[in-house]
Parts: structure tokens; sequence; C-alpha cells
């Protein structure tokens, strides 16, 4: 019997969700759905902005529609299938969709931290290299870059699947978290992790850890030359590396938490989970939009068109 039980292939996870309470429940998926339908319209709303406005087309909202693009796809990886969990006793997971989930959430959360970086550099151009700026950052180099954030994504999220794929799953079949993830998937597989777990942090944890620290670095550089000389368009500048801070710190201290320790159950995780998985992709286009003029503006000369095309008037 037990030689059997070893051979006994997993062929689908128990996810327990955020909780077991069902009047909990039913508020929690009244909150999550007005989270994830404002991340989707006010992404959207940044993207068609952006697309719309030409005097949005410049390297900075071009990078900022893509994250606009990829905070919409980060959600939809994961906030769907928790909503149905929050409508279901028992909510699964096949294997496969499973293995699904976890490529795609870190294709893209791969995808979201290299460009991060770029658009620091693209900052930092900016303001150490006004005049080469766009001669810089043109077109070409745009596209090249965010492909290469995608690329980036890729190869990450392959490495980490590879090496859960390499695993045994015999039971137990039971996640809790609300999503599948690497650090719980792994948890589960009925043989020695602690090498799978070595090899994960040092590919998660350590890279998340040290491309914090360097942005940190270069927004301390950034802020540095802006403060020491201090001109209306440097201000705008200021602005915006502040709001790019903001939400590296939103992103990367909840990732640092996660995936840069021994894989070991803390009562605090599914709350970080929550915050580094759900709430980011909302903030960012009201963090954006909030505290930028231009962002602004073309917003409203955009409600302005819509409103006269809607009246059959020729904008």
């Amino acid at each position: 019997m037990e030689q059997e039980n070893l051979t006994t292939t997993v062929t689908e996870f128990v996810l327990l969700g955020l909780t077991q309470s069902p009047e909990l429940q039913r508020f929690l998926f009244i909150v999550f759905s007005i989270v994830y339908l404002t991340t989707c319209l006010g992404n959207i709303t940044i993207i068609i902005t952006v697309i719309c406005d030409r005097e949005l087309h410049n390297p900075m909202y071009f990078l900022l529609a893509n994250l606009a693009f990829i905070d919409i796809s980060d959600s939809t990886v994961n906030v769907p299938n928790m909503l149905l969990g929050f409508l279901s006793h028992r909510k699964t997971i096949s294997f496969n969709e499973c293995i699904l989930q976890m490529f795609f959430f870190h294709f893209i959360a791969g995808a979201m931290v290299f460009l991060l970086v770029v658009m620091a550099a693209d900052r930092y151009v900016a303001i150490h290299k006004p005049l080469q700026y766009l001669t810089i950052m043109n077109r070409g180099a745009c596209m090249g870059l965010v492909a290469g954030t995608w690329l980036g994504g890729f190869i990450h999220s392959a490495a980490q699947v590879g090496l859960v794929l390499q695993l045994p799953f015999c039971g137990p079949n039971v996640l809790d978290n609300f999503y599948c993830d690497v650090p719980q998937v792994i948890k589960l597989a009925c043989t020695d992790t602690y090498l799978f777990e070595l090899l994960t942090v040092s590919h998660s944890g350590v890279i998340v850890i040290i491309i914090f620290i360097l942005l940190l670095i270069s927004y301390t550089i950034i802020l540095v030359k802006i403060r020491t000389h201090l001109t209306e368009r440097k201000r705008k500048a200021l602005s915006t590396c502040g709001t790019q801070i903001m939400i590296v710190c939103l992103i990367f201290v909840p990732c640092i938490f996660i995936y840069a320790r021994p894989f070991r159950k803390f009562p605090m995780d599914k709350a970080v989970s929550v915050l580094y998985t759900v709430i980011p992709p909302m903030l960012n286009p009201v963090i954006y939009t909030l505290r930028n003029a231009e962002m602004k503006k073309a917003i409203s000369r955009l409600m302005s068109r819509m409103r006269l095309s809607r009246n059959g008037i020729k904008p």
C-alpha cells in the first residue's frame, strides 16, 4: 500500500484561499471585484490616453503605457481565479493549470521588474543627458528595451517553472493560498526540496534584492542631481522619480519577504501575497495620474474629445 501511495501522481491542487468564512468571502468578493475593475479601467485609461494624445508620444509615457499593460496582465493572472474561489466551497486547480499560472505570473512579474529598471534608466538619461535624451531613447531603443524586459521575464519564469517540473508530487495537494506559486508548490513535493529551495531563493530572492538596491541607488543619485540643479523641468522629474520610488517599494519589499527567505509558512504570507499581487496594479495608475499634471491634462483632453464626438461635433 505504501508503494502504491508513493507512486500516485497529484493531478490537482486544493486552494484554501484567503479565508474559510462564508461571510468574509462574500465581503472580500465585493472588495476585490472593485479592486480588479479599478485596475483594468485605470490602466486601460492610461494606455488609451498615451496612444491618442500626441503630446505624450515620448519615451517616458511609452514606458508608462507598457507598465499599464503589464499591470492589467499581472492582475488578470490571479485575481479572477481568486474571485471564483470566493464563490465556491472547494476551489481546485489542475496540476497543468497550476503550472501555467505560475509560469505566467513569474513571466509577467519578471517583465515588470525589468521594466522598472528601464524606467529608472530612462529618468537617469533624461536628467543627466537632457540634450541627447531623445537621441539615446529613440523609438528603436525603446522598443528593444521593452522587448528585452519580456525576454528577461520569460527566461526567469522558465527557470522557476523548470525547477518545479523536476519534482515528484504524490501528495498532499493542499495549497494554503489563493493562487499557485513556487514557494508553496515546492513544499508539497514528496522528496527533499532543500536544494530546490536554495536554487529558487538564489534565483528569485537574491536577484530581487540586488535589483531593489540598484534601483534605490540610481534614484538616490538622480534625486541628488535634481536637487542641486532645481529648475521647473527638473521639478517635474523630481515628482516622476518620487512616484517611481513609491511603486518600486510597493512591489519589491513584499517580494523580498516572500522569495528571499527559506520557504517556511508565516502568518503574514497571505496578506503579503495580496499586497504585491493585487494592490500595486491598482495603485500604479492612481499614483501616476494624481501626481502627473501632464497625464491629468491629457486625460481631460481625451474626455473632452469623447464628449464632442458623442454630441456629433468634430473636435
